[in-house]
């Protein structure tokens, strides 16, 4: 008999990415351990993992999805998880991406077009992870030839940003440091 069976079970659900079905945890157990595990004694320690996590007191539970078993946060702690998840996707902006957010919130509304043309590179990609993190949105359609896709900043631009509208933005010229002037800054 494998020792502490169940917390090998309650380390590959915890593990796994997905969830995980009782027969691929006895297959793992059994490969990994050379002996036969039954599915019933699996699905017994499966059903004590899971009324030891649907306790009241703990944050995660065993939660039952696509015929298999995932620990996952319980849902009266979503709006703090959000929180988290809010503030994790502001540290990931890379630098071509808030260039082109930057861009957009000063020109909006502005073409793809438009934001190439004052990178000066390709910016597809930035696009698409803006609107992926929902900081900015389509606007509409331009009028030019082609009707190329307007984008704006989001609501959600000025929550993650802590701004309350757009003229709380910093004006160009407060955010421009004297280093980037060519010729004297005099005249």
């Amino acid at each position: 008999m494998i020792d502490q069976l169940e917390q090998h079970i309650e380390a590959l659900i915890f593990a796994s990415e997905q969830s995980i079905s009782a027969l691929e945890i006895q297959t793992i157990l059994q490969n990994t351990f050379n002996e036969e595990v039954a599915a019933e004694e699996i699905d017994q320690l499966i059903n004590r993992i899971e009324s030891k996590y649907n306790q009241e007191e703990l944050a995660i539970g065993l939660f039952r999805l696509n015929d298999g078993f995932q620990f996952l946060s319980k849902a009266k702690y979503y709006t703090v998880i959000n929180q988290l998840q809010i503030h994790r996707s502001k540290k990931k902006l890379s630098q071509a991406a808030l260039e082109t957010l930057a861009i957009i919130a000063y020109r909006e509304p502005i073409t793809k077009l438009e934001v190439e043309q004052i990178r000066g590179v390709n910016c597809d990609y930035s696009i698409r992870m803006l609107l992926e993190k929902e900081l900015i949105t389509i606007l509409g359609k331009s009028d030019a030839l082609g009707k190329p896709i307007l984008y704006g900043t989001s609501p959600l631009f000025l929550d993650h940003f802590g701004i309350n509208s757009k003229a709380d933005l910093p004006k160009l010229k407060e955010i421009v440091s004297e280093e980037n002037f060519i010729g004297n800054s005099e005249e």
